[in-house]
Parts: C-alpha cells; structure tokens; sequence
C-alpha cells in the first residue's frame, strides 16, 4: 500500500473539516473502490490483503464521512436518542464526530442500548436496541470493512438486510422455483426463527468472525448490556435488534444454512450452472424467515431436522407457532404475501392479513381525520396509499388494488358526510369529488376544491415485474459494475411524473455538486418503509433537502428547471434563482 494511498483514503493530517463543504460523490467513490478491493481480495483468498484493507478502511475518512452521514442524515431512526439523549443534527455536529471516529475513537467503550418496543402484525410488541449515536456511528464504520468481505461469502438465495437485494428479489426467486405446470417443489417448508436477534450465540458469532480486525470491538457492542425502564440487564446472548451492524451479524450467523439443509448447485461450466440440482430443495431466505421448496413432505421433513440441528449450535430455534408444512395447492403466506398455486398456476397475491392490516390502517386514519379538513385527509392518507401500493406493485395485485380503492371510496364519503351532517348528497359530491387528475378520466377522484390536490389511487400504480438479482451478485464486485448501472438505470421509483421526469432528466444527481438527489442505501423493503421514503422524499422536495432551481439561464432561451440540494444553493449563490419544489399531489 503506498503512501499516496493512505494519505488520499485517510485525508491529511490537522485538516479542519467543514461538512457543508464535502464532495459527497468522491467520498462515495473513495469508499466504493476501496470496497471493491475487499470484494475481490476475499474472492482471490487472499486472507492478509482482505485484513489489511479492512483496517484501511476503518483508518479511513471517507469511511468515517458516509458512517456519520449514513447515521445522522439517511437513517429512519437518526433523531431517536440512545441512553446519553444526544443526537446530532448540527454541521458542526457532524464534522466533531466524523473526526472522533478517525482519530478519537480507540480508547471508547460502548454504553448500553436503549429498550423501546413497538407493536407486531399479531399484536405482540417486538423489542429494539437503540445504541448511542456515537456506537451507531462505530458500527457503521465496521460494517464498511465487514461487509464487502462477507458479501464475497453469502449464499445467492439470501436476500435480507444486503446491497442491492431485497424482499422482491426474494419473492421472484420463489416465483421462478415454483412456476410452471411442470414444477416438481410443490411442498413448502415455511419456517420462522423464535426471536433470531435476541438469541444468537456470542462465542459462536466471534468464532465466524475469525481475525477480523474490530472483532473486539463487536464483542464489546454484544455485552454493552441493555437498559430498559431505567434498570440495567447484562446481554449475555444475542444482538440487539435496532444496532447498524446488527442486520450484517444475523446474516453471518445464519451463512450456511442452504448447505446445512442440502441444497446442491450446478457446477461452474455446466449449461445450468448456479442452479439448483435435480432433486435438491431450495431455501430462499430473508433474515429470519425463511422457506424451502422440496419435493414431497417427506423431503421438507427432512429438511426441518437438519435445520433444527443446525440451527441449535447457534443459539437458534424455530417458532414452532410459526413454523409448518404445506402444499403450494393450499397457500402460503411469506414477507406478506401469499403464494398459492391455482390449477397448476403460481399466483403470488397480496397476502390476507396484509389486505385486513391496511383496510384497519385506512379506517383508523380516516377516524382520526374527523373534525380536519380535506387537505389533512390528503396528507394522512396519500403517503399510506403510495407506500402500500409500492410494495406490492410486483405481484397480482389488480383486483386488491381495484377492491381497496372501492373501500376508500367509501372511508371518504363517510367522513364527508361526518363532516356536514346537513348537506345533500349531491353537494358532498359536487363539494369531495371530481375530475381533479386531468391525466385520468375518472370523475370520482376525492380532492380539495380549494388547492386542487387530490387523494391517490391504489389501481394507479402500475403493475410490473420485478427483475430477479442474478445468482451472487453483489454491488461490491467491480466485474459487475456495468450490471449493478443498468440495473439501477431501469428501476422506476414509484413518484408523481413532475418529479420522476425532473429525476430522470437529471439522472438523478444535482447538476452542481454531482451527488445523489435522493440517498437510498437499498429500495424500502416494507409498506411502512416505502410510505416513511415517500413523505420524505415529498418533505425534500419541498421544503428541506431539494429545491427547484429556474437556471442561469440564456436570453431568447426558455427557463431551464431543475432540482439541486438546498445545500449546493447556498454553496453557490451567484447567478440562480430559486424558490420551494411546490408539487401536486
């Protein structure tokens, strides 16, 4: 490693850093190559050169830089407090901490994590861990140097918490295991681990940790302890579910289990290499939820024990209430959808449960909106509508769409109806509904009369496939570089046309500074994830992180538009007007 390396990875000597002033996109690429080089030295073995460029890379600045932004800026949980009550949210702030990590950073020992809880699909409450910002922001650094190397590592059918996968790719992995007439894995093992993050082994996790260089440090993350209601508990097994480095630890734990339940591969230089064997299950997991597709129950039976087995030297087991058997002619549900074959059909469909879960959500919020005016309506029920939407635009989702619009309908007309308990039908009507998306030839679209904004629709969004992630691929691996941009050039983020053209014009990136208009580390993997990515992605747009910016401009030239971080207008002032990203709806 040369001298000019370090010094352009780790930044100079007694630098002051001022945040407003960092060239985020060659900080981004600092990182990236530097996680490529990780990438390919752990594909080559060579162990030594893996070792020496993740301690490079926990030296590094750039690192330290995306650690503090990932934590401060793009997480959902950066204004949530650990037990000291800090967070940071100054520029000031940011530069202190990012420097702390390079140079300060050695001699710190973690505080316990914080326990809150928050409500479960079945009603029981699931427990969090929220470590101190300067922990998260620790653990961010590591995982830059843990990561890369064990994406080198993981198995192609693992889907959850890694880059560039995500619960799509693991439902279209089941789609093409179990489509087709001929299909020969008709049986499901759907299988749920009992409370995976809470009970996985330490000297287990640390022995597949190997010699990684911050193997202290995660050791000493895992028996940080936890404070719930003000009493302290010792952490003696587990990860605390809620830490940034967490997710990375789990899927650690969990490599192996397709071989550990005797899933065979085609080998490279065969016609179908990287495909399953003939015969062989298939184990298509995400997290903690996991289903394998086998060939008869007495294959899936089979395929349970090795698991349990497996599973028991790390701490793991089954949730039995979870946990079961059955025949893709009868249905499961996975990751909130249900996959049932219909006459020797796959369909994969919005789950019931999850239909019923956002039917209540809906009518709760049109409750709470009694007594607010149409806009309020709008506000509440237009970022639930475009997230639920969003996740489920992949599957058979037309008829549910059609049907949850059918039950909107009605939510508003009731709440119209609440709201002037004196007025005639045909008023409410003339006064709630109309033609308010010029682009659509509905008239009965609920709106505000007053600005024009109008209430979305679920059947507006439109049904695609989702493209299936090919076999190991990982954006960490430089051969693929031209796979990962044609992948991310085709994906479509399910926005309004204003911004998606304004996006789409700019590829994306602000003109000034070249850097990512809108930061997403992976696509949202759940309806309540991909409803928070919209409001903030409205809130940017208007009000905070993006503003329109009319151009310099060109006499006799039309005006040009465009989108630039609020940040890069102040940095340069000269010579643009601007003013708030004001979009309907």
């Amino acid at each position: 490693m040369g001298k000019l390396d370090t010094v352009t990875v780790n930044g100079p000597e007694g630098d002051v850093l001022d945040w407003d002033a960092v060239e985020w996109r060659r900080v981004e690429g600092d990182v990236r190559r530097l996680r490529q080089r990780i990438f390919t030295a752990t594909q080559a073995g060579d162990l030594k050169k893996v070792r020496n460029l993740q301690k490079l890379m926990l030296r590094s600045r750039a690192n330290a830089l995306l650690s503090v932004r990932r934590v401060t800026e793009r997480n959902a949980g950066r204004k949530t407090a650990g037990v000291d009550g800090r967070v940071m949210l100054g520029a000031w702030e940011k530069a202190e901490l990012a420097d702390w990590l390079q140079r300060g950073a050695a001699v710190w020992r973690p505080k316990p994590v914080k326990r809150v809880f928050i409500p479960k699909a079945n009603g029981k409450r699931r427990g969090l861990g929220i470590p101190v910002i300067a922990d998260r922001a620790l653990q961010a650094l590591t995982v830059g140097a843990l990561e890369p190397e064990r994406e080198a590592r993981f198995e192609s059918r693992s889907y959850g918490f890694r880059p560039g996968r995500g619960c799509q790719d693991a439902m279209q992995a089941i789609f093409v295991t179990a489509c087709g007439a001929t299909c020969r894995r008709r049986w499901a093992l759907d299988a749920d681990l009992a409370a995976a993050f809470d009970q996985i082994d330490h000297a287990h996790l640390l022995g597949l940790l190997g010699s990684f260089p911050a193997r202290g440090r995660i050791e000493q993350w895992l028996q940080a302890g936890v404070i719930d209601q003000g009493r302290f508990a010792p952490t003696e097994r587990g990860s605390p579910q809620g830490g940034v480095v967490s997710p990375v630890l789990l899927n650690v734990a969990l490599h192996g289990m397709e071989q550990a339940a005797g899933v065979r591969y085609q080998a490279d230089g065969h016609r179908d290499a990287g495909s399953a064997r003939p015969g062989s299950p298939v184990v298509i997991r995400y997290a903690d939820d996991l289903l394998a597709l086998c060939h008869s129950r007495e294959q899936a039976q089979q395929v349970k024990a090795r698991l349990a087995g497996w599973l028991a030297a790390r701490g793991l087991s089954f949730n039995q209430d979870k946990t079961r058997i059955v025949h893709l002619d009868a249905g499961v549900d996975f990751l909130g959808f249900n996959i049932r074959r219909y006459r020797g059909k796959l369909l994969i469909k919005p789950s019931k449960a999850a239909v019923k879960r956002i039917r209540e959500r809906l009518a709760a919020e049109m409750r709470a909106a009694r007594g607010h005016n149409a806009p309020m309506v709008l506000i509440r029920l237009n970022p639930i509508i475009r997230g639920w939407s969003a996740y489920y635009r992949h599957a058979v989702s037309a008829r549910v769409f059609n049907e949850l619009d059918s039950y909107v309908w009605e939510l508003t007309y009731k709440w119209a109806k609440w709201t002037h308990p004196h007025k005639s039908k045909r008023w409410i009507i003339a006064r709630y509904f109309g033609a308010f998306n010029s682009s659509r030839r509905d008239r009965w679209v609920f709106g505000d009369r007053d600005s024009g904004a109008y209430l979305v629709k679920f059947a507006w969004t439109k049904i695609t496939r989702h493209t299936l992630v090919k076999g190991w691929a990982s954006p960490d691996d430089p051969a693929l570089a031209g796979y990962w941009a044609a992948r991310r050039s085709r994906g479509r983020p399910p926005l309004d046309r204003a911004r998606l053209r304004l996006l789409q014009q700019q590829r994306g990136r602000c003109p000034l500074c070249g850097g990512l208009l809108l930061h997403a580390d992976r696509e949202p993997q759940h309806p309540d994830e991909w409803e928070l990515w919209i409001t903030a992605t409205r809130k940017a747009t208007r009000h905070q992180a993006i503003v329109l910016d009319t151009g310099p401009g060109t006499p006799g030239q039309p005006t040009a538009v465009r989108l630039i971080h609020t940040h890069c207008r102040h940095r340069h002032p000269g010579g643009t007007g601007s003013e708030p990203a004001l979009l309907h709806p």
